[in-house]
């Protein structure tokens, strides 16, 4: 008996031990609350807009056709109806933002996670004073 209390009391002390690691994996507002796949592999993808949003209003119809494409190696690339871009990327701010450089003749861009999951991608940037969200669904 005594060993099967010793047991249960390891155990859980590591449970106890693994919450705080467990609870740090949720790095964004929407989540998810844990992954097995780092954050590079789920940003690596191509993603369509779901849902667009300028403070709160809805412009999805607008950029329906939107895509964007992130790789592993840092390339980045987009394509709205006959305009296009490339650039690259890189995260920044311990993860909580993306980086995009050398698009439409900016110096950068700066996305700010919200969600990132394997086939979802949330994320919002700022235009002086109006907040431009994005809704990705992977491709």
């Amino acid at each position: 008996m005594k060993t099967r209390n010793k047991i249960t009391g390891m155990l859980l002390l590591l449970a106890a031990l693994a919450l705080p690691t467990i609870e740090s994996c949720n790095k964004y507002p929407e989540g998810p609350k844990l992954s097995l796949r780092s954050r590079e592999e789920r940003v690596a993808n191509t993603w369509k807009v779901e849902n667009y949003k300028i403070n709160g209003d809805d412009y999805t119809s607008l950029v329906s056709d939107y895509e964007q494409t992130f790789s592993k190696n840092g390339d980045y690339s987009y394509s709205w109806g006959s305009l296009n871009g490339t650039g690259n990327w890189s995260f920044q701010n311990d993860e909580a933002e993306i980086k995009v450089n050398g698009t439409n003749s900016q110096s950068s861009e700066t996305m700010t996670i919200l969600k990132l999951e394997e086939k979802e991608f949330w994320y919002y940037q700022m235009d002086g004073n109006d907040r431009h969200e994005y809704h990705l669904l992977q491709k």
